[in-house]
């Protein structure tokens, strides 16, 4: 169960942030119209926010998932993949160091939290254009220093592992059929999303109920199959900005 969550409001030049969708221009307006949705909905799930500014000169930085992974004992402040980036995680660390212990990963080493998908006390670490094998290593070695088990995935597909991959609760992963075989996560049961919603595998689980990005009526149906809450939210905006509803915030 989570009690927090850090967010940070998108800035008047997000849509010169880093994609490749080719899914147009993003409108500010409703960017911030639909990130004010997705507060409203942190809140309602039980959550405190922690609501940081729009950061200058870093149009992606409402991406706060990718700065930090926190689990119950420690927060580990990322090494951005992207140079771009980079200065993004010292403002992060700040809001956290009330709340936890804090350590970092250092160069060589990269990792973006997108990669780093927690399951109780097991973490998988994506291999990705964002997070590297140094940076993997660095986390796990972090990860078993306070009792955590982790294993590393490939991601060939999608600009994170989250993109494709996200826990729902009860031992159950939603994922997209690129990562439905992988032998890493065999021993969970898995939902797979079709082929044209491949986008709505980014669905955020929050203290037992599931926001998932709406207009994607074959993964909701089946969702609905779990018997946890299911909120659609209007996302179009981020995703143009290949980002999602895990990217959004922290939780903790």
């Amino acid at each position: 169960m989570f009690t927090y969550a850090i967010v940070r409001k998108p800035g008047d030049d997000f849509a010169r942030g880093i994609t490749r969708s080719n899914l147009g221009t993003p409108s500010y307006e409703l960017m911030i119209r639909q990130h004010e949705d997705y507060i409203k909905t942190l809140r309602s799930l039980g959550l405190e926010l922690i609501v940081l500014n729009p950061l200058p000169d870093y149009p992606d930085a409402y991406f706060v998932e990718d700065t930090a992974v926190v689990t119950p004992d420690v927060a580990i402040i990322t090494n951005l993949g992207i140079e771009d980036r980079k200065g993004e995680e010292d403002t992060i660390e700040r809001a956290l160091v009330a709340y936890r212990k804090t350590v970092r990963i250092h160069a060589p080493g990269t990792v973006d939290g997108g990669d780093v998908l927690m399951m109780g006390a097991h973490f998988f670490i994506g291999i990705s254009e964002r997070t590297n094998r140094e940076g993997a290593k660095q986390l796990g070695c972090i990860f078993e220093e306070y009792g955590y088990t982790w294993a590393t995935v490939c991601v060939e597909a999608g600009l994170h592992l989250k993109s494709s991959v996200n826990y729902i609760g009860k031992n159950t992963l939603l994922v997209t059929e690129k990562f439905a075989g992988h032998d890493e996560f065999k021993d969970y049961y898995t939902i797979i999303v079709d082929k044209t919603e491949e986008y709505a595998a980014n669905t955020l689980l929050i203290n037992n109920s599931l926001i998932t990005p709406k207009g994607f009526p074959k993964t909701k149906k089946r969702l609905e199959a779990t018997g946890l809450g299911i909120i659609e939210l209007d996302v179009s905006e981020a995703r143009k900005m290949d980002g999602g509803l895990t990217c959004m915030s922290l939780r903790f």
